[in-house]
């Protein structure tokens, strides 16, 4: 009969031992299973400001290609602005040189088909 005492009490024993040990394991998977939804929402987070910050950054940049090109663009418009004048007043200044050469030629042709001196 003893053994059979010392036998249900080993049962006893290893039953409560065995609950105790799965209700440990449980508890670590829930444990498990919180951190990791912890851990994928620092990650979502993250992520979330890491784009936030390149938009802005991305934003920044575009501005200021956008005023470094209006600024380029505004300097060779002026540049081209100021070589067509120049050339236009060049041009004016080379027509009325022709104009003038032509007409002194054509006076000394008519006068020396005429017979002027």
């Amino acid at each position: 009969m003893q053994v059979a005492k010392l036998g249900i009490f080993v049962l006893t024993a290893s039953f409560a031992l065995g609950t105790a040990v799965a209700q440990d394991a449980k508890q670590d998977v829930q444990k498990a299973g919180s951190e990791t939804k912890a851990a994928a929402k620092d990650t979502a987070n993250g992520i979330s400001k890491g784009t936030k910050k390149a938009y802005h950054k991305t934003a920044e940049g575009t501005e200021k290609t956008v005023d470094k090109t209006a600024e380029g663009t505004k300097k060779a418009y002026n540049k081209t602005a100021e070589g067509t004048e120049k050339a236009a007043d060049k041009t004016a200044e080379g027509s009325k040189k022709a104009y003038h050469k032509t007409a002194d030629a054509t006076k000394k042709t008519a006068d020396a088909v005429t017979g002027k001196p």
